[in-house]
């Protein structure tokens, strides 16, 4: 933002034409899935250039799970999160009016997914899912898409009753925790998620993995791929629909310019490498919603 319009920003906080109501500060969640300082490092750059366009002070906040985030979007006290697609539906069942989608992350190659993928360590003598029957699990934690709601559809319709088909089931409580726990040895096996694009001893692209092999957490050649779901729809960035539209304006075309104007932050934001931040509506995750529902349901 230029010099003059900051100052103004600044001097007068912005306002929503229907209500009149100036915003004093804007409160951005970051789900879990690597530790708070992590998320906090990474996304930093992308606090300070929403504070510099909005005018207001900006707080990141990290819970210490999905369910921190998602109750925050629902209470009206977070104001943006880039969910996955479950917790996006979680909101949505609860509270239709909550939030608005208004961006997806978009790959290398253009597509707008990506995958729950099974992994273990490779000295582990576990080289397939059938192979993991019988051993302890881990899935990352309740709420995510790729670290349970996915992974555990699909490998229960296959494979049968999940307590019955592993030897113990658990949740690692964030896809970090559970690609640390596996290659520490807590778990035989998890399942984390990453694009799919790129190589494996990268830890593709983007995606936990990525995030755990940049930070050095963990060697990428230690483990190995047992396991991948069918394509995940990418998760959405949400706004709180009560901000003024204003607000929801500018900081959705900061985000979708990102990639153009700080490539580096961008990569923060993203896990990794990614093309860009595109639009997204909620007709994207109709097929999400109904199975969350569905899941629900049977609980």
């Amino acid at each position: 933002m230029k010099p003059l319009a900051l100052a103004l920003a600044a001097a007068t906080a912005l306002t929503s034409a229907a209500t009149a109501q100036p915003i004093t500060g804007f409160n951005l969640g970051i789900m879990g899935g690597e530790n708070a300082q992590d998320r906090m490092t990474s996304n930093e750059c992308y606090r300070a250039a929403i504070e510099a366009e909005l005018g207001v002070p900006v707080k990141v906040f990290t819970p210490a799970d999905y369910d921190g985030v998602i109750q925050g979007l629902l209470g009206g006290t977070l104001d943006m999160a880039w969910l996955g697609a479950s917790g996006y539906a979680k909101i949505h069942l609860t509270d239709a009016e909550a939030v608005e989608p208004v961006l997806t992350k978009q790959n290398m190659d253009g597509s707008t997914g990506y995958y729950a993928i099974g992994f273990a360590r490779k000295d582990s003598g576990i080289a397939s899912i059938e192979d993991a029957r019988g051993k302890s699990f881990a899935f990352a934690e309740p709420n995510s898409t790729s670290g349970y709601l996915v992974p555990g559809a699909e490998l229960a319709e296959t494979h049968g009753k999940l307590e019955d088909f592993f030897g113990q089931v658990r949740f690692a409580g964030g896809h970090e925790q559970a690609i640390i726990g596996v290659a520490n040895g807590d778990f035989d096996a998890g399942v984390s998620w990453a694009d799919g694009l790129g190589d494996w001893e990268d830890g593709y692209n983007s995606g936990a993995f990525r995030k755990a092999a940049d930070a050095g957490l963990v060697e990428m050649n230690d483990l190995v791929e047992i396991w991948k779901s069918k394509l995940i729809p990418e998760g959405p960035m949400v706004l709180r629909k009560a901000l003024p539209q204003e607000v929801k304006d500018k900081v959705t075309k900061l985000t979708a310019d990102l990639h153009e104007t700080d490539k580096a932050c961008a990569y923060g934001v993203a896990h990794g490498e990614a093309k860009d931040f595109v639009p997204v509506t909620h007709d994207a995750y109709l097929g999400v919603v109904a199975a969350r529902k569905l899941q629900e349901t049977a609980q």
